[in-house]
């Protein structure tokens, strides 16, 4: 009987020193999960690709998150690890490893990093983990697998948006890049945008909770003016390049665009990271493209590639 308790007091203390946080240079509490222990310890040179998320402890809501997105990359650099960061631990790492870690709201005031606002609040904590998925020794696999995670994030989209035109009973032509288009008026057929063109449009962007965030349509208000879009020029979300092309002068529809065609893990406002969009379109005018010559102001902060 002393020996059987003597083997569970020892199970104990065990556990409890696999699951205690340790302390960073800097102060940041962090704890090491090792995966399957037969990858080697990350070295300098390599490039890591990893997930990262953030909560907010007080309201245990996520600030961002890169799990079932696209996860991160970047370089080892020993010189440049950070500090009161995970990357500060980094080295201690492998493959399959995951690392949680907690960061105090007043550090990073103090540090500069953030400011307190009705977001982030004295004597708060932000919740991290982030967990290495896998390890290159070359630029050129990083690219490959990042176009890789590209493409899968891009499929996920279209099936999202091609479920929710099926659900709403909306019908639309997809374009071979993913947008899906909704022609209400085609417009005139021998008017057509292309990129010899300017296109003038009125708009109204969403997303598809319905969230207005940008338009330039305004009822009864006759200094409302159209916003000139030169297709191809790179002034625009690539999913307006791609969707515009199926209308001319005149015509009238909607573009339903995925995220990764439009900003992608770029939050805006009211518009999320990996928002899938919708724009209501009105083309009220196409001309042919002065040469060399500026079209129109910036975009607008919504409408900005």
């Amino acid at each position: 009987m002393i020996k059987s308790s003597l083997k569970l007091v020892a199970a104990i203390v065990l556990f409890a020193s696999c699951n205690q946080y340790e302390k960073a240079p800097s102060g940041m509490p962090y704890k090491i999960t090792h995966g399957s222990g037969n990858e080697k310890l990350l070295q300098q040179g390599q490039f890591v690709k990893l997930n990262v998320e953030y909560k907010l402890k007080s309201k245990d809501t996520t600030l961002s998150s890169t799990f079932g997105v696209i996860p991160v990359y970047f370089p080892i650099d020993t010189a440049r690890l950070g500090k009161y960061t995970f990357t500060e631990v980094i080295m201690k790492c492998r493959k399959g490893d995951k690392v949680e870690f907690s960061l105090s709201i007043d550090t990073l005031v103090s540090m500069k990093v953030l400011q307190l606002n009705e977001v982030f609040k004295t004597k708060d904590i932000i919740l991290g983990k982030a967990e290495i998925v896998d390890v290159f020794t070359d630029v050129k696999l990083v690219d490959a697998d990042y176009k890789k995670e590209q493409d899968k994030e891009k499929a996920k989209e279209i099936g999202i948006i091609a479920a929710y035109l099926a659900k709403n009973k909306i019908t639309a032509v997809q374009s071979p890049e993913g947008v899906f288009v909704v022609t209400k008026e085609a417009g005139d057929a021998t008017n057509r945008i292309d990129s010899t063109k300017v296109a003038s449009v009125f708009y109204k962007g969403y997303t598809l909770k319905g969230e207005v965030f940008d338009s330039n349509i305004k009822p009864n208000d006759p200094t409302a003016k159209p916003y000139d879009v030169k297709v191809g020029a790179g002034s625009v979300i690539p999913g307006w390049d791609i969707g515009l092309k199926y209308f001319g002068k005149g015509g009238k529809g909607v573009l339903y665009i995925p995220a990764m065609l439009a900003y992608g893990p770029q939050a805006n406002g009211v518009i999320k990271a990996y928002d899938n969009l919708a724009f209501d379109i009105e083309i009220k005018d196409v001309t042919v493209a002065p040469k060399a010559a500026t079209i129109a102001p910036p975009p607008p902060p919504a409408m900005q590639k």
